[in-house]
């Protein structure tokens, strides 16, 4: 009898040392897990944020369809920042880069009438960069609206989804 009761508990010893050893290598898997999601997300993260594309057109006309595509869907241009003419004041020799700032008062004044949605006020107006690299070609870059506003959820999700819509029509007008 003590015998056998030596082997039982020396079983339940083992059966315990087995359960701990596997759940050990389950927390340290998830742990594991866990790091390689963030390392993930964290070097893919600005490709998901900005969106990137190339115009069929040059610099120049590129800004001259934008502008006009920007009025015709009842948009306003806030502002330009003419980036070349900028950093040459500061004796700097950039190729053209142009930021627009633009404005769709039915979207605008949704989001700025409500003190909880003014958070996100930094992100107004919206912002559109044209440039051209050193391939001589012209690129459209913007925020991905459409992804940044999901965290926000409610309105502020509503309002910028339909404003990210509305900009990427004519937008699209403009890449090959």
């Amino acid at each position: 009898m003590r015998i056998a009761n030596n082997v039982s508990n020396k079983n339940k010893q083992f059966k315990f040392m087995i359960m701990k050893k596997n759940l050990l290598i389950g927390i340290g898997s998830f742990i594991g897990g866990l790091l390689l999601m963030g390392v993930i997300i964290y070097k893919s993260a600005p490709s998901l944020m900005m969106m990137e594309d190339e115009s069929k057109y040059t610099f120049d006309k590129t800004v001259e369809q934008f502008e006009a595509e920007v009025k015709a869907a009842n948009w306003k241009v806030a502002g330009i920042h003419d980036m070349q003419k900028v950093l040459e004041g500061f004796g700097h020799n950039v190729r053209a880069v142009k930021i627009y700032e633009l404005c769709s008062s039915k979207y605008s004044a949704v989001i700025l009438e409500k003190d909880d949605e003014r958070i996100v006020s930094p992100l107004m107006p919206c912002r559109v960069a044209i440039y051209e690299k050193s391939n001589g070609k012209t690129y459209i870059t913007r925020m991905n609206s459409t992804l940044m506003a999901k965290p926000f959820g409610g309105l502020i999700d509503e309002v910028m989804q339909k404003a990210a819509g509305e900009t990427e029509v004519f937008i699209t007008k403009l890449l090959k």
